[in-house]
Parts: C-alpha cells; structure tokens; sequence
C-alpha cells in the first residue's frame, strides 16, 4: 500500500532536519508518496501569506502531513502558523511523548521518564481572541466587563480571552484516556488551575471526572498545574498520561522535554477526526541554517508517531530502535548529543541520519 503524504520542509533548518527525517522514512521500506508544500517566512515574502491554500488543501486530500519547524515571529508579524494549522484542520489533540534515551545528556533521574502530554489543540487563550491596548473596542469590552462583573480593569490593559468548553474539554479528555488504554498506560492526570479559574479550568476539571467514570480500567488522578511541575521534577515516575489545556500543555510538554534531554529529541503529533500533522516540539532556529548541523531527532521521532498513525508499526518500531541505538552509542551524532558540545567528533544532521538508516538495516 502506497500512503499519501503532505511533507512541509518549514523555513529555518527545517528544510535540513526534513530532508534527514524523509531519508530514514523511506529507508523503512514504507511506500509513501510525498507532496511537498512550502509554507512560512520564505513563503511569507514572496506570497504575502505564510500559509498558502494550497498547504491546506494538500493536508485535507492526503490526511497527514510531517511538518518540519516553522517560525513564529515573537510579538508582532503573523500569528505562528502552527497553530493555524491546528484550528483550520481541527487537529484537537496534541499529543507529545517524553521519554528518556540512553546517551542523551540530562541532569534528572530521566531512565524513570516515559510520559505522554496531551494537549487540547484548538480553544483556551491560544484561540487569538484578543484585544489590543488603547483600541475603541478594548475600552469597550473594558466598560462591558465593569457592567457585568463590577470589576475595574485598568484602562491601558491588553485582554486575551480564554474559552474553555464542555465539547472541547470531552473530546480531549476521552482522546487521553482512549491512549493511555490503546498504549498500556496505566494513569491519567488532568492538570489544570481551577482552585482559581473556576469557571473555565474548573469546567475542564469536571469534564475530566466525568468522563474518567467512563474507564474504570484506568486510574484517574487531577493536579494543580503549578503543583504539577514540582512533581515532575522531584518524581516524574509517578505520572503516565497527562491531559491538559491548551496553554499549560504548552508549558508542560517543554519542561517534560527538558526532563529527557531538550526539545531536540521531543516528538510531537496533532491529532483530529479526519487527518494529523506531525511536527517536532522545537523550532525553526533561523540562526543555524545552512550548518546542517542540528539535531535530527525530534522531527524523525514525530515521523516515527506518524508511521504508527499510518498503521505501519513494525516499521514505527523498527525507526525508533534504531534511533535509540545511534543515541546509545553516541558516535554518529550531532555536537548536542556528545558529552561535550565542542566535540570534534560531533557529525552533521545528515550524516546521523545515515547512521540511523545503518543501524535500521543491520
């Protein structure tokens, strides 16, 4: 069977890190057809619009895309193209593993670190709903709130809404657990702040108990979202399956990937009814491209999910073994993964890539 498949290169090194991932993909003997669509800040010059259309149309005909790193600009410019594509397609799980490698370099217990974020993908503050300082309609959403609320909001205020729903909160929720039962995972934990968001991360709460009652072959725990990121680092071997808003997944599935090594080896997919995108957890760094010398595993770890989404499983696990050997051994790897980052024996991003179709063949 041939799968169709939407790869977008990104901009930065992306276009580097996804030509090493679409090497080790083809190496498993996996039959896919790649459509290559561009999108990002290159795109953004010449189109006038970091998305073009015909990305979008590409992720609806084929039903998955591997997306490479795409840059954000931080503050002003467009919104990041992420989380458009997130939204448009209504990818509303996002799902990051964290899980340690032998030979990455780390400064937790991290053998003890196998745990799964899911995020909700597509409400919470990352909706873009926002009011900008000083604007007419920001003065009168600031009047609207003292109407309603009787509470004063000074008046040079930026405003961010943030929608939590019964249906968003549901599916995320029922996605977590249907995971941690598919995978063999033992625990959800539902991290949220509704101690003081009442209204929105306590609704997110109740969902959480209600659906949980729907899998009692599952354990089901909540915490604290601040509270949680102690625990995660003094005793990360207690959680499983963490479910979580938007943002604090955001949050979350960083410092998790902090836990096991860096973004560098942290996978991420998106998930929706009628199709995934899969992308690694970091991004573009504009600063090293044309080096071909950054790490390559995090976007070949999230093609590893996606061999798995496609069905293709002995290949999934064959890829990751073998990356998970290259790890090991640490000689064919980039300078982030050598004991020291000056390490003259540190290979470029193609060149592990390589090592890994090696050890995948042998």
């Amino acid at each position: 069977m041939t799968h169709q498949v939407t790869l977008i290169p990104g901009d930065g090194v992306g276009p580097e890190l996804a030509e090493a991932t679409r090497m080790c993909v083809d190496a498993t003997g996996v039959a896919i057809e790649w459509d290559v669509q561009e999108a990002g800040v290159d795109v953004m010059e010449r189109l006038g619009t970091p998305v073009p259309d015909s990305v979008l149309e590409s992720c609806r005909r084929t039903g998955v895309a591997l997306k490479a790193p795409i840059t954000t600009p931080v503050g002003t410019g467009f919104r990041s193209v992420n989380v458009y594509l997130r939204q448009a397609l209504d990818l509303y799980a996002c799902v990051r593993p964290c899980k340690h490698y032998e030979g990455v370099r780390t400064s937790f217990a991290s053998s003890k670190v196998d745990l799964v974020i899911v995020r909700e993908n597509t409400e919470d503050l990352y909706i873009g709903c926002e009011f900008e300082r000083g604007k007419p309609e920001t003065e009168e959403l600031i009047a609207t709130i003292k109407r309603l609320t009787g509470k004063t909001l000074r008046s040079d205020s930026g405003i961010s809404i943030k929608p939590i729903s019964v249906t968003g909160s549901e599916k995320i929720v029922k996605y977590a657990f249907d995971y941690a039962r598919k995978h063999g995972r033992k625990k959800v934990t539902s991290v949220h702040k509704a101690n003081i968001l009442k209204f929105s991360d306590g609704l997110f709460l109740e969902i959480s108990r209600e659906v949980a009652k729907q899998y009692p072959d599952i354990e089901f725990e909540d915490r604290i979202v601040d509270n949680m990121c102690m625990q995660l680092v003094q005793k990360p071997e207690l959680y499983d399956v963490l479910v979580l808003p938007n943002l604090y997944g955001d949050i979350l599935s960083d410092l998790c990937a902090g836990l096991v090594g860096g973004l560098g080896v942290a996978p991420g997919a998106n998930i929706g009814a009628k199709g995934a995108v899969f992308e690694a957890t970091h991004g573009s760094a504009p600063k090293y491209k044309g080096q071909w010398k950054m790490n390559p595993t995090a976007l070949i770890l999230s093609a590893v999910l996606m061999l798995e989404y496609l069905g293709e499983v002995e290949a999934a696990n064959r890829l990751e073994t073998a990356v998970a050997k290259v790890i090991r051994e640490g000689k064919d790897v980039t300078y982030d993964l050598k004991p020291h980052r000056d390490d003259p024996t540190a290979v470029g991003t193609l060149e592990m890539a390589r090592a890994i179709i090696k050890a995948m063949q042998a």
